[in-house]
């Protein structure tokens, strides 16, 4: 059924105001696709954002299940229609994508597409995307629907204020960017003038200490007191400062992907095996997403440094509205009331802190010869 003038406008400003409303780049895209296809009834839609070495630096989809994106595997390439929209800036409208001559095929788990509709993304003379639509949905039985010249130019709009959403939200991102790097910048300074204030101040109070010790010994002592003062106060302002410099990639990537990321690296780093998994975890407030980081890494550190373990692996799962973070390794464990007794506890007090200062819990379990387990849960906002 065709949309009148008044329902096809308001489906425009529907489309329009919903990619307007965000801010982050990914967001911004996933609207952007979805949109087009509901826009334009179909069965499939896609973007792509290119990156400088043949490839997609995001490729976002819409109508297609998570299980099937998986099974398709890696992002395509720029080739066929993909590169003829990036590099030739121009509309492609087919009726079967499969009888074109550029057309090259794809993997045996991608969806059959047949009628087929693509834009080029501008920004200017720069092409920073590609919007592609295919398989519109079809009312009658004898088929032969396909995309029109009107569908063409209502993509076109789409296309031109997805640029302008485009372009806002990657201007939003460099601006918090340079405000993050400026304020991390500021905390340096910050962090290195009141450090090194008070260990000049430690480093005098100590050489006193050392010259008074044979001739004055009770004024040894005392020197040595403010020492162990001056220790302590450099201590929390260092990890004021620490606590305040927030992971810049978790602003940018999200939990689960800088975990996954910084696991990567540490398997590749260590002859141990390093893995992880994360299961339909939603994004968490900032300070237990950086509190559950602190936590992977301190547990990440302890089971490879200390542990003898050949396999450590690490899972982000849902909890209700929060997460639930596991640490396992097959090391040597330990006794951890043994551990606390003899007053070395391998950061699990400092995993304790940052688990309770965010309203969650962690849990040990460990045993000589049957590894350990770090679990750490919290409820979410």
């Amino acid at each position: 059924m065709s949309q009148g003038p008044r329902s096809g406008l308001a489906a425009v400003s529907t489309a329009l105001l919903a990619m307007s409303r965000h801010l982050e780049v990914r967001d911004v895209l996933k609207t952007i696709v979805a949109s087009a296809r509901e826009l334009l009834d179909a069965q499939y839609a896609a973007l792509g954002v290119p990156d400088d070495h043949g490839g997609f630096a995001q490729f976002v989809v819409d109508g297609v299940s998570d299980a099937q994106w998986k099974a398709i595997g890696p992002l395509p390439r720029q080739h066929g229609i993909l590169a003829a929209m990036l590099h030739e800036a121009r509309p492609e409208r087919l009726a079967d994508v499969r009888k074109d001559p550029r057309f090259e095929g794809w993997p045996a788990a991608h969806p059959d597409l047949v009628d087929f509709l693509g834009l080029p993304i501008r920004d200017g003379d720069e092409v920073i995307g590609a919007l592609f639509l295919a398989n519109k949905n079809c009312p009658r039985p004898e088929g032969g629907c396909g995309f029109t010249e009107d569908d063409e130019e209502l993509l076109a709009i789409l296309a031109q204020h997805a640029a302008i959403a485009l372009t806002n939200a990657r201007l939003y991102e460099r601006s918090r960017e340079l405000t993050i790097a400026e304020e991390r910048s500021r905390l340096a300074h910050e962090l290195h003038d009141a450090v090194s204030q008070k260990l000049f101040s430690l480093r005098l109070t100590a050489q006193a200490a050392a010259a008074l010790v044979d001739r004055d010994p009770s004024r040894a002592k005392g020197e040595l007191q403010q020492v162990a003062a001056l220790a302590a106060e450099a201590a929390d302002e260092l990890r004021a400062a620490v606590v305040e410099l927030r992971p810049a990639a978790l602003d940018e990537d999200g939990l689960v992907a800088t975990l996954r990321t910084q696991i990567q690296v540490l398997d590749r780093a260590h002859t141990a095996r390093v893995t992880f998994a994360g299961h339909g975890v939603r994004a968490l407030p900032a300070a237990q997403e950086e509190a559950v980081l602190r936590v992977a890494q301190e547990a990440l550190h302890n089971a490879l440094r200390h542990s003898g373990a050949d396999h450590v692996d690490v899972s982000l799962g849902r909890s209700g509205s929060g997460a639930v973070l596991r640490v396992t390794d097959d090391g040597g464990g330990f006794d951890p009331q043994g551990i606390r007794r003899a007053g070395r506890h391998l950061g699990l007090v400092s995993m304790r802190d940052r688990a309770s200062g965010v309203g969650g819990t962690l849990t040990v379990e460990s045993a000589p010869g049957k590894g350990t387990t770090i679990e750490m849960e919290v409820p979410g906002g």
